[in-house]
């Protein structure tokens, strides 16, 4: 068994009713040379009084007040006070399961540096998970088993943000948590997927994620939608768009027109196609939109889709198959 000394960031605030259950599934590590760095980001309520009973009986669980505020100065915080080998974060709301750290570490070791340990995760929820959570589950859990998050990158945060683990060498490679860039978990990830570090497939739950009304990603202003949006164009521009091929956005929603207003205020010359024969013809900010099969027209276009509709984006998937276009490379789904 590994020797290897394992950091745990754990950023929290006013999770005094899961913070000892989150801690107690830390202590109950099969791979036992571990550190919990627990940041305190001004909790009014008794979580720093619970951590601070845990410290008093295990030197490997640290706590400290956060630097700063909000959960990136948390986090910055946390991986400073760090010694590990190695790096995973953790949220004081979820539990890991007894091997988690094990597996997550045996696998790295194995497939060595530029790599990147995922697990599978199951969502719990005292009144049911919704069934929005339950799809996400499936999808994340699917790209996992396979080691294929990054294909489908564009459409949500494929690594779960409380599920992975990296050498310090290459967290350190890509920043880390140094950006002030929300989604904070999002932005991370696309930072793993430009230095190429490949995701190590991963069939077994490796976190039960709880989910609550009042859990942070449900209602803080930082991961709202449009902020993805944000974050999706702006590495999308960075990394995958070519700007010799002509660009299309597909769908002209909501979410469609928030992409034309990033592109056109990066100056990004594109065009809008749709399959709604209500909006063929119109302009929306000074852009026409054209049938869908204007893409025919166009020398090797890359294609925006931001049609939401499960059984709507199987078509548009069907459609760019008979075009012989491929994922990551031709189209991309946003949503």
């Amino acid at each position: 068994m590994s020797k290897a000394l394992v950091s745990i960031i754990t950023p929290f605030k006013n999770t005094e009713a899961f913070i000892a259950d989150c801690m107690e599934s830390i202590l109950a590590q099969t791979h036992s040379n571990w550190e919990a760095i627990f940041i305190d980001d001004s909790s009014s309520d008794d979580s720093f009084n619970i951590v601070k009973s845990y410290v008093e009986k295990d030197a490997r669980i640290k706590l400290y007040k956060n630097k700063g505020q909000g959960i990136i100065s948390a986090l910055q915080t946390a991986y400073s006070y760090s010694n590990g080998e190695y790096i995973t974060r953790m949220d004081s709301d979820d539990l890991m399961v007894s091997n988690r750290l094990e597996v997550m570490l045996n696998s790295l070791e194995t497939y060595g540096k530029k790599h990147l340990a995922v697990g599978q995760v199951k969502y719990f929820r005292a009144d049911g998970v919704s069934d929005g959570y339950a799809k996400y589950e499936k999808w994340i859990n699917r790209l996992t088993k396979t080691g294929d998050n990054y294909l489908e990158i564009y459409k949500e945060c494929v690594i779960p943000s409380p599920c992975w683990m990296i050498h310090r060498d290459d967290f350190e490679a890509c920043e880390g948590f140094s950006p002030n860039r929300y989604p904070e978990d999002y932005d991370l990830t696309f930072r793993f997927y430009k230095a190429g570090y490949k995701c190590i497939p991963c069939d077994t739950v490796l976190l039960h994620w709880r989910d609550y009304s009042s859990r942070t990603s449900r209602t803080h202003e930082h991961y709202a939608q449009n902020t993805f949006l944000d974050l999706k164009v702006h590495y999308f521009l960075d990394l995958n768009y070519d700007s010799s091929r002509p660009l299309t956005i597909w769908g002209a929603g909501t979410k469609g027109k928030t992409i034309a207003k990033l592109l056109l205020h990066e100056e990004i010359p594109f065009y809008w196609i749709c399959d709604n024969p209500k909006k063929i013809g119109k302009h929306i900010y000074g852009q026409e939109l054209f049938n869908f099969d204007y893409l025919g027209e166009l020398n090797q276009p890359q294609s925006i889709v931001s049609v939401a509709n499960a059984e709507a984006q199987k078509e548009i998937k069907q459609y760019f198959e008979t075009q012989n276009m491929q994922s990551m490379i031709d189209y991309f789904f946003f949503c």
